[in-house]
């Protein structure tokens, strides 16, 4: 799942053979390489990521995409080709002769005469381990006090104190454990039910749903952290087309008209990055009348953030650098007075809004100790208080709601479309 985590390296050549002299190659998108209708041997070069590998006794094959379609170019080799390095979601360069294939599947095949890696990207060793956080939590991570509390049944006699001797909810984020296991692991992340109880039946929130989160240690700045978003948001695209094809195209064909398109867009393009100030001012400067009204210091809501997407030409856009007051007390304090804002992150996409959320997260003692004296929460947050004491480092994380982002991939309107049990206010069945 996190092969986006990959670490670019040196350009590699899969071959140590030295290649003919050729006249220069034409530079193609996988788009147009298939769309050719005159294959007959022209020298080609084409750059994506490998989407699947299938080596045989004497040849390779090779799927690579470059986001600019969702069908992949085959790429026929020589079984002297084969490397650990060609693995799923490694990015290359291939040369060589765009011919007529013999399958029935697609037209036109690349033939090589050169691969070079570009990016090695092995998912197995991308470095994150998986912890399986609690479901049942004293904490409330995100502050909101939008939770379900946890007790034991009317039938079961308990003494007059609490089972656990303190409250306790169902979790609505695993990241605090994370934290603590990032310490240990560096790169850590979870994928499992949250719950939220608030009072909602809008299109885009539930009272369980999953989520992907992720920490990692050592992270010093929003642009790093950004990176692995948006490489875990086109990988896990990238593998959900290759391995899902047909039912991608079922909602494509029959519920979302024109989102293969959309879909494409997204991936070919290199994800914007605005602050919250900005986002501000170009809310207010738009035509459209908004029922909430923007100002500075309140929070972005989701007619403001489908209306950023759009104005961004419906490309995904980060938004960073919020106001301290909007955000929960673990992230990092930018010290920009008089705006003071935090390293806060959310990540806009078209049709749903906020799909992830995350920051750099205050590793500094004093400013977190300040930060929950004020919030009342010092005795609550001791220990987390105390990873600060021992070793604590420059760190930071993210979490993605799993049902959010098939809306996003397969334009799906209402997320209560995208689970089989959904659970929202006045609604749980079965």
């Amino acid at each position: 799942m996190f092969g986006a985590r990959c670490l670019l390296r040196a350009l590699r050549s899969c071959s140590s053979a030295p290649c003919p002299r050729h006249k220069p190659s034409a530079k193609l998108s996988v788009r147009d390489a298939l769309g050719a209708q005159n294959a007959s041997g022209e020298r080609v070069k084409v750059q994506g990521w490998i989407r699947s590998v299938r080596s045989q006794k004497e040849v390779l094959f090779l799927h690579v995409n470059d986001g600019s379609s969702l069908e992949s170019l085959q790429v026929v080799a020589d079984s002297s080709f084969d490397s650990r390095e060609l693995a799923f979601g490694s990015s290359v360069e291939v040369q060589g002769q765009l011919v007529k294939s013999l399958s029935k599947r697609q037209n036109v095949e690349l033939k090589a005469e050169k691969i070079e890696v570009v990016g090695n990207c092995d998912a197995k060793d991308s470095g994150f381990v998986h912890i399986h956080t609690p479901v049942i939590t004293s904490n409330d991570c995100e502050g909101a006090g939008e939770l379900f509390q946890v007790k034991p049944s009317s039938k079961i006699k308990v003494p007059e104190e609490n089972f656990f001797n303190v409250p306790v909810f169902l979790t609505v984020s695993g990241q605090l454990h994370l934290e603590v296991m990032s310490g240990a692991f560096t790169q850590v992340f979870t994928f499992g039910p949250t719950f939220r109880a608030e009072n909602s039946q809008s299109r885009r929130h539930l009272a369980e749903f999953y989520m992907v989160e992720a920490e990692i240690s050592f992270l010093e700045s929003l642009q790093d952290l950004m990176q692995v978003m948006e490489g875990l948001f086109k990988t896990t695209t990238m593998t959900v087309l290759s391995n899902c094809p047909e039912d991608v195209e079922l909602c494509h064909k029959f519920i979302a008209p024109g989102q293969k398109d959309r879909l494409e867009h997204m991936l070919k393009n290199n994800f914007l990055i605005i602050s919250y100030t900005e986002a501000m001012e170009i809310l207010k400067q738009a035509s459209q009348n908004f029922t909430f009204t923007p100002e500075w210091g309140a929070d972005l809501h989701t007619e403001h953030e489908k209306y950023l997407v759009k104005h961004c030409g419906d490309i995904p856009v980060f938004v960073i650098n919020y106001p301290l007051a909007l955000k929960p007390f673990y992230m990092r304090d930018n010290e920009d007075s008089p705006q003071h804002t935090v390293a806060a992150v959310d990540l806009l996409v078209p049709g749903v809004g906020e799909l992830f959320g995350g920051s750099l997260r205050e590793e500094r003692y004093h400013f977190l100790e300040q930060r929950l004296a004020r919030s009342g929460l010092t005795e609550a947050y001791q220990w987390y208080l105390d990873l600060r004491r021992f070793g604590s480092v420059p760190h930071g994380g993210f979490g993605m709601g799993f049902e959010r982002y098939l809306q996003c991939i397969l334009g799906i309107d209402n997320i209560k479309d995208v689970i089989p049990f959904p659970r929202f206010t006045h609604s749980c069945l079965l």
